[in-house]
């Protein structure tokens, strides 16, 4: 499947800031799941700095920008080859071991409710009937409602509410998968669904979980499936936080507005040559 990105941050300062500097994780992961046709990121009076990939085999492109400054668009288009591979991601080239994954964060730690959510697992024949039965019981315990629940939600808290949106699923399931002794990250990355699809954000997350024998499964607990063809996947971490696609800091008292809007939709069939991964 051939999809086409636009996506567009808008930061505003009620007050010009002295400068930005930012770290970006938005260019789509390499493996046999997707190849990238052409991408670009573009910064307002961007320096482009140093860029590299982590142990994780994420891209990060670091950026600056000189004040004074009272607004910055980042701008990414670009369009990717997509693959269903079943959520297994395939050939993915990263050093770091999967038991650092074990680790628990702020927003992803276990309490109670949700250590008695991760018994569902108890009694599966494999690892990935855990995996599937431990995305299925939080697909049951959290409603998807948009704006239900906001950046700085814990899985405990979304679970309590009994409502959320993708990041709570998403954290969720890495919690209750961390307590029964699966790794388990959260990925950033794009969604598209045509008319007959459900309603969601372009911008999406959903969590990997490490399989034995198959390496990282993706489980997307807010749509019930695992990642296919109309997913993009950019990049990796141990929470929303770690894996956002955009971080940084601004130098000034001003106060800051974020504005996001992301559009991804079908492109042209495609062609007899693949694109060449961007290096």
């Amino acid at each position: 499947m051939r999809l086409i990105v636009d996506h567009v941050t808008r930061y505003t300062y009620d007050q010009p800031v002295r400068g930005v500097v930012q770290s970006h994780r938005l260019t789509p992961s390499s493996f046999e799941g997707q190849t990238v046709i052409d991408w670009q990121v573009t910064v307002t009076d961007g320096i482009p700095g140093g860029q590299f990939r982590c142990g994780a085999g994420d891209r990060l492109q670091s950026w600056s920008v000189l004040g004074p400054v009272s607004e910055i668009c980042v701008t990414v288009r670009g369009t990717v080859e997509t693959l269903d591979l079943a959520g297994v991601l395939r050939g993915h080239r990263e050093t770091v071991k999967p038991e650092i994954y074990l680790r628990d964060t702020l927003p992803t730690r276990i309490d109670t409710a949700l250590a008695d959510l991760a018994a569902v697992a108890e009694g599966a024949a494999n690892p990935l009937e855990a995996a599937h039965r431990l995305s299925d019981a939080v697909a049951d315990a959290i409603a998807y409602v948009p704006g239900a629940t906001d950046a700085h939600t814990t899985a405990s808290e979304a679970l309590s509410r009994g409502e959320g949106v993708c990041q709570d699923h998403a954290h969720a399931l890495i919690a209750i998968a961390r307590h029964r002794g699966i790794p388990a990250r959260y990925v950033s990355g794009y969604l598209f669904a045509d008319a007959e699809g459900e309603s969601h954000e372009a911008s999406h997350a959903w969590a990997e979980l490490w399989i034995a024998g198959l390496g990282w499964v993706g489980f997307d607990a807010a749509n019930r499936c695992c990642p296919d063809a109309r997913y993009i996947r950019l990049g990796s971490g141990y929470d929303a936080q770690d894996a956002a696609p955009i971080r940084g800091t601004a130098r000034g008292p001003g106060t800051e507005t974020m504005d996001v809007v992301v559009s991804v939709v079908p492109g042209p069939a495609q062609s007899q040559s693949q694109g060449q991964e961007q290096q």
